[in-house]
């Protein structure tokens, strides 16, 4: 098609956020969460979430706070067969009707930020490593903070990457900045 770029080269990485599907919206795990989604958007970034609430909504509340934030930033792969389940943040819904198995698909995103979470959360940590994709852990409890610094396993995933691991986080800037640093060198970089 004349005048269309469908190539890689137009295409914007996206970002996985996953944590905690329901949190209190005082619990300081959604501001960083919100900081979070608003940052990546703001670095050029297209977000992917579970499509839930917590943490999802609240990095998908963020998105659309961002000042570069255009419509089609925020997608949200969903458990169920209902798209009207998604946060209201979520521009993109696709409802899957795999229940916790979509999250191997949310895990195959070009990297993953990870924000407190439980088994859910553990789940698509433990996909995102075997799919050899770029994790940060943010220290703000729950499985991320406690994968934060450490390899999920002993597998050599990109030999090029020598300090391979969960890359810890203690807020939104340094996340973003590892993601920016390091995501072409685990080959999903633009």
């Amino acid at each position: 098609m004349a005048g269309t770029d469908h190539g890689e080269a137009a295409r914007r990485p996206l970002i996985a956020v996953i944590g905690d599907g329901d949190l209190d919206p005082d619990h300081p795990r959604i501001a960083l969460a919100e900081d979070v989604g608003r940052a990546l958007v703001d670095a050029g970034f297209r977000l992917l979430t579970g499509g839930g609430g917590g943490v999802m909504a609240a990095a998908s509340r963020g998105a659309h706070r961002s000042s570069r934030y255009a419509h089609g930033d925020v997608v949200g792969v969903l458990p169920g067969d209902d798209a009207s389940a998604a946060n209201p943040w979520v521009d993109i819904a696709i409802p899957t009707g795999l229940g916790h198995l979509r999250n191997g698909i949310v895990a195959r995103c070009d990297a993953v930020i990870a924000i407190g979470g439980r088994a859910g959360t553990l789940s698509e940590l433990a996909f995102a490593w075997t799919l050899g994709r770029l994790i940060v852990a943010c220290r703000a409890g729950g499985w991320a903070e406690q994968v934060a610094g450490t390899r999920i396993d002993d597998r050599i995933r990109h030999a090029a990457v020598s300090d391979d691991r969960v890359f810890g986080a203690d807020d939104a800037a340094a996340a973003i900045a590892i993601v920016r640093a390091r995501l072409a060198a685990y080959g999903r970089g633009t």
